[in-house]
């Protein structure tokens, strides 16, 4: 089993795009003008229990909502990294709030705009997957047959599949939402990234390696593992200057880590062991700020326990087999 990705010990977003492209990507981050139905009245009100005002999207470039031709937004997104860069070559990711929630026409618009641009090599739109109907997945298969040599990702927010800790965070769907909108992205040929958080309320170890096992069983292109992030103006913050919950120290953070990442199947990229948490948001864990220090930390670890991604994937899906066989 391969242990050895470009010097990481899991198959990285990096990684498979040096593999596939050539050299790396890098990834303009935009706010779409959108909303999100857990917050407008649709199906609720006040979004997931840990999402901030600017719907994740706080280091995205802004987008007008009437915009059509974003052309300047990705130009000034490609300018924040003058200097930082050995590529020139970019994703343009639909980060803030729900990337798929408006009209089917500015939906193919903002996303036309983004693959018809020379340096954009694909797009990338974080959204929900009870908004993947039928009309915007008419949308993705006609941008899909329109850009053949360019990538089309949708990253959906699962954050765990256990249904009490999902209505706990307001996530807003059940489990069979997720596995519909897995199985057409599937059947279309589109690319699917999960996110999962690490640090839940309620999720102990044993109910976070059942949520990996269950994204090994979707299969999905990629996975992104965040940690928990205690933010101003949540719910949750509130429920944590109450003293209801915790937020994980660096150690715990980094052992589960590294139990998600050699349980994970290998041949999904990791798009993301470790989030940014906006500065001036952030209440807890403060530690995280030092996202080079998280890496590097990560990476001692690995070396020091001979972890890898995959190490124990194998025995995962027997494991998670025999639970099933039980339960049937």
């Amino acid at each position: 089993m391969r242990q050895d990705w470009n010097g990481k010990p899991y198959y990285s977003l990096d990684c498979y795009c040096k593999e596939t492209f050539g050299e790396k990507l890098y990834k303009i981050a935009l706010d779409g003008g959108f909303t999100c139905p857990n917050r407008d009245g649709a199906i609720g009100y006040g979004g997931c229990i840990f999402c901030s005002h600017g719907g994740s999207g706080e280091f995205a470039v802004p987008v007008d909502k009437n915009a059509i031709n974003i052309s300047e937004e990705i130009v000034q997104g490609i300018s924040l990294f003058h200097g930082k860069k050995t590529g020139d070559r970019f994703i343009a990711y639909f980060q803030a709030y729900t990337g798929t929630y408006d009209k089917p026409d500015r939906l193919y618009s903002l996303y036309c705009t983004a693959l018809s641009q020379d340096k954009i090599s694909g797009v990338s739109i974080a959204t929900r997957p009870d908004c993947l109907g039928r009309e915007v997945l008419e949308v993705l298969a006609a941008l899909s047959a329109e850009f053949p040599d360019k990538f089309i990702w949708i990253e959906l927010g699962l954050q765990t599949m256990h249904e009490d800790t999902a209505a706990y965070i307001r996530r807003g769907y059940k489990l069979p939402v997720f596995e519909k909108a897995a199985a057409d992205l599937k059947k279309m040929g589109i690319p699917l990234i999960v996110h999962m958080i690490l640090g839940l309320p309620g999720e102990d170890p044993g109910r976070i390696l059942e949520t990996i096992n269950y994204i090994n069983g979707i299969k999905p292109f990629g996975i992104k593992l965040q940690l928990l992030y205690i933010l101003k103006d949540t719910d949750l913050a509130a429920d944590y200057e109450k003293g209801l919950i915790s937020s994980y120290s660096k150690e715990e953070y980094l052992h589960t880590l590294l139990s998600c990442i050699t349980r994970l199947d290998p041949r999904i990229v990791v798009h993301r062991i470790t989030g940014d948490g906006p500065k001036n948001l952030l209440i807890a864990p403060r530690w995280s700020l030092n996202k080079r220090d998280v890496l590097n930390s990560f990476h001692r670890l690995c070396r020091g326990t001979g972890g890898f991604q995959g190490k124990y994937f194998e025995k995962a899906r027997i494991d998670s087999t025999e639970i099933k066989n039980k339960e049937g």
